[in-house]
């Protein structure tokens, strides 16, 4: 993600949260410009503490997002700022999704843009809008906003659906309705995922991505991709979840974004002896979980050679 920030956006600085000792001091030494490093021991305060062993990890780092930000405009007094999902890779400018919101607004949010077919499961369970792009500008109302988000995240933030929650992300279902300053990205290429890229079609060049929705004559850009789910197996097979994703779209995206990750991990092994490859990271310890990849395997669905 870094990186490819790095190559599309040339003004940024980025403060990267390392929730484990491990990937500080990988990230200290690997000394990346226009980035600050913060550990967890830095970031955390009483009241994340406090619930901290009631959250699984994966809650946990959900339940911290809203309190990342609020730490940054702390610490560092930025004028904006904006999360990003680590699994997310740009091939175009960030610069050209906030320079979509408007001055007079002081949170900018993205839609899932859900598929018919995603919605058929997704849709009321992980709601309209996803934490993988979300920016408050330092102002009383972002900061309200924000404020609020901290504490709902404080009380609730578990990996289910649950009294109209999910996680961190279905709090963000009534800011459009409740807050006159919340502005929901309009470009198409700010969020491209497994759960939407069905609906588009997409033209590879070489420095442009360019997606066209279905049926309609309008096209754009690409901007990120967030490429969640993948998982690294035994075999040397990357396991990409249960979106359908066409032949186009597992060369052109895909392909590319894991031949880099076994890069990335190689490189980490020969530098850093006590870094373990993220292969085996996928759970086949239930029965359940071996007879859904025994099929993925048998059928080939989104099952890809590394």
């Amino acid at each position: 993600m870094y990186e490819s920030l790095k190559e599309h956006t040339s003004d940024f600085h980025l403060y990267i949260f390392a929730f484990d000792d491990l990937a500080y001091k990988i990230l200290i030494e690997s000394k990346l410009s226009n980035c600050t490093v913060i550990s967890l021991k830095e970031f955390e305060n009483n009241a994340l503490l406090e619930i901290k062993g009631t959250r699984s990890g994966a809650e946990y780092c959900w339940t911290c997002t809203s309190s990342i930000i609020n730490y940054v405009f702390e610490t560092y007094n930025v004028q904006s700022c904006t999360y990003l999902d680590a699994d997310l890779y740009f091939y175009g400018s960030a610069e050209v999704l906030l320079n979509e919101m408007p001055a007079s607004k002081s949170v900018l949010i993205t839609e899932h843009r859900f598929s018919r077919m995603a919605q058929l499961y997704e849709k009321n369970r992980a709601g309209r809008f996803c934490v993988q792009f979300i920016t408050f500008k330092n102002t009383p109302e972002g900061r309200a906003i924000l404020d609020k988000w901290i504490s709902q995240c404080i009380d609730w933030c578990y990996a289910r659906y649950e009294d109209g929650k999910f996680g961190d992300q279905k709090y963000l279902e009534n800011w459009p309705a409740e807050y006159q300053g919340v502005h929901i990205l309009k470009h198409l290429g700010g969020g491209i995922a497994p759960w939407n890229v069905r609906q588009y079609r997409f033209v590879f060049n070489r420095d442009q991505i360019v997606g066209k929705e279905r049926n309609r004559k309008n096209s754009f850009n690409v901007i990120f991709f967030h490429f969640h789910y993948i998982r690294l197996t035994d075999e040397r097979n990357a396991d990409l979840g249960w979106n359908w994703l066409s032949k186009k779209v597992l060369y052109g995206f895909y392909r590319p974004y894991i031949a880099e990750i076994v890069r990335k991990e190689r490189f980490l092994e020969s530098e850093f002896p006590e870094f373990k490859s993220a292969y085996s990271s996928i759970n086949l310890n239930t029965l359940r979980e071996r007879v859904k990849y025994t099929f993925k395997r048998v059928s080939g669905y989104n099952i890809v050679k590394i």
